[in-house]
């Protein structure tokens, strides 16, 4: 899965909001698949922590299906399995894609905030939010604009590109 590669709806003319909607979609089921990976990796209280981050990246990928169906579309399903970035082996790399995947969560939400007005507009900056809060957390430290991965100074695109479905490309 692609958090930018999104399943559009049986009608071809889905508006720039519910695009935007299905592509927050899209980057909440890869943040509920990679702490589901990573969770397993961390004890404590970086592990509640991820507990904490997965409840909240569920109940917004519930909510996200919600808004899409408002919106007179079929919410994108997530993938059967997801390519990570990198290898998670042990506790510091699963922090260190536990912030990887808030950042592209943030940036799924600002394009929300911009193709949004009122209420979810309000909801979508929101969520940037606190997107934005838990990657600072996992990182230690935060970034100039965040869910504006190419405004950090020094981020590496590899870092923050999206994450990729298990075939995506064809292969698997």
């Amino acid at each position: 899965m692609s958090t930018r590669s999104i399943r559009r709806s049986d009608d071809d003319s889905d508006s720039p909001e519910l695009t935007a909607v299905q592509a927050a979609l899209a980057a909440e089921h890869a943040a509920v698949y990679g702490y589901g990976v990573l969770g397993g990796r961390l004890d404590g209280k970086r592990g509640s922590e991820a507990r904490s981050a997965h409840d909240a990246h569920r109940a917004r990928r519930d909510a996200l299906a919600r808004t899409a169906r408002d919106l007179g579309g079929r919410p994108v399903a997530a993938n059967a399995a997801y390519a990570l970035p990198f290898a998670v082996p042990d506790g510091r790399a699963a922090v260190r894609l536990a912030a990887v995947l808030e950042d592209r969560v943030a940036g799924a939400y600002a394009d929300l905030v911009r193709a949004t007005e009122g209420p979810r507009r309000k909801d979508a900056a929101g969520a940037l939010r606190e997107a934005a809060v838990r990657s600072a957390r996992w990182r230690g430290g935060n970034v100039a604009f965040p869910g504006l991965a190419e405004r950090a100074a020094g981020a590496d695109p590899a870092a923050t590109g999206p994450v990729e479905a298990a075939g995506a490309d064809g292969t698997r």
